[in-house]
């Protein structure tokens, strides 16, 4: 037997195992592409010390089989492919070609039709135990998937539910104030003289206080909606230009630009995708410069909301993460809790929308709200 050659595989292997160890901390993760050279070079390694010990009529021949076992269990469909030709021609290779066995000294002579049957045998083997543990490994990964994106569905719910009763015992607690700050302003305001330069002050405290507390009324309101109202259906373009209408401020310019025809959808009263849109267009307001423009689009089968603005769009850091709670885009700023994108996208959710968050290619950011037409026109019915 040639031990020293066969030594020498060994001693290749070790070689990289060390190199190995010495270029990777002991908890890093090994990428696709390097994990599937690894697993090239055993098959290699594998090949090598077959050949020089008896080819297929070594019975550690069936060796071969585990590279591929383990890179169908952890890597991509692809690496397993290649993986799989790679073992297939190693083995062909070996049933062409090999050094013998050192038998007895009579020797021992395996037939040809013995040395066929191993190859389909290991071909067979690798095809069989590839594409069997790689459908087995992807349903596992399928199901941990799902599992993650149920627990995300119900944290997310649970964080909603937090942040409804929060915002219950904020409409309760400030009640009470609100009404002392709004009697003290209005006696002040009877008490000052026409021409006081506190005059104009003392009217926007006052309007701001009958703002507050029209908010606080919609929060205690059900969310169904208001069932006496005498109007069941509501234009899109009219849903629209009610959340916006609360967040102009005079500051910049809200443009509307609905789309035109006698087509237009209609949607039941929905205080979910009034305050939803009302998030993202307040956020939008802060954040322009001169204009935010709201587009309005539909088809027969979908309806799309665009909310741009002119201002310097999201940081590219959390392009990523917004929408998660407690994440602020405006680097911390006193009083900004980071909640108006995470209660928007939960909300417009709960009504079959998908919200998309991203930057404009010539400055500003985007929000793009699409539903099926189906589930807005009946988005007074939020969807689980």
């Amino acid at each position: 037997m040639p031990l020293w050659p066969a030594l020498g595989v060994v001693a290749a292997s070790a070689l990289l195992n060390l190199a190995s160890m010495w270029n990777h901390a002991p908890n890093a993760r090994v990428g696709e592409f390097a994990a599937a050279g690894y697993l090239a070079f055993d098959i290699t390694q594998l090949t090598v010390l077959l050949f020089l010990t008896g080819g297929l009529e070594n019975p550690f021949a069936f060796l071969l089989l585990a590279p591929v076992t383990v890179s169908a269990t952890i890597l991509s469909r692809h690496s397993t492919v290649m993986l799989c030709i790679l073992a297939l021609f190693c083995v062909t290779l070996l049933g062409v070609d090999h050094l013998p066995l050192p038998w007895a000294r009579e020797g021992l002579s395996l037939p040809q039709t013995y040395i066929l049957g191993s190859w389909v045998a290991l071909g067979l083997g690798i095809a069989f135990f590839a594409s069997y543990t790689w459908r087995l490994a992807q349903e596992a990964r399928n199901m941990s998937d799902a599992l993650a994106a149920t627990q995300l569905a119900l944290l997310r719910e649970q964080q909603l539910s937090a942040l409804g009763g929060l915002a219950a015992a904020a409409a309760h607690e400030l009640g009470s104030p609100l009404g002392t700050i709004a009697v003290a302003t209005r006696e002040i305001s009877r008490e000052l003289p026409d021409d006081s330069p506190l005059a104009e002050d003392v009217n926007l405290l006052i309007s701001e206080v009958g703002r507050c507390r029209d908010i606080l009324a919609e929060l205690a309101q059900s969310p169904q909606g208001d069932h006496e109202s005498p109007f069941d259906r509501i234009p899109v373009s009219a849903l629209v230009e009610a959340a916006a209408r609360r967040h102009d401020d005079g500051r910049v310019e809200i443009r509307l630009t609905p789309q035109e025809g006698d087509d237009m959808p209609f949607a039941g009263p929905s205080a979910e995708i009034v305050h939803g849109l009302g998030n993202l267009i307040q956020n939008a307001v802060q954040f322009a410069r001169n204009e935010v423009l709201i587009e309005t689009h539909w088809t027969a089968t979908e309806v799309s909301i665009a909310i741009s603005d002119d201002g310097q769009g999201f940081p590219t850091r959390l392009l990523e993460r917004l929408g998660e709670p407690y994440l602020s885009v405006r680097g911390g700023a006193p009083g900004h809790m980071g909640l108006g994108i995470f209660i928007a996208r939960t909300l417009l959710q709960r009504t079959g929308a998908t919200v998309e968050l991203r930057n404009r290619a010539d400055g500003g950011a985007e929000a793009v709200i699409r539903w099926r037409r189906t589930d807005f026109e009946t988005s007074n019915h939020p969807t689980a």
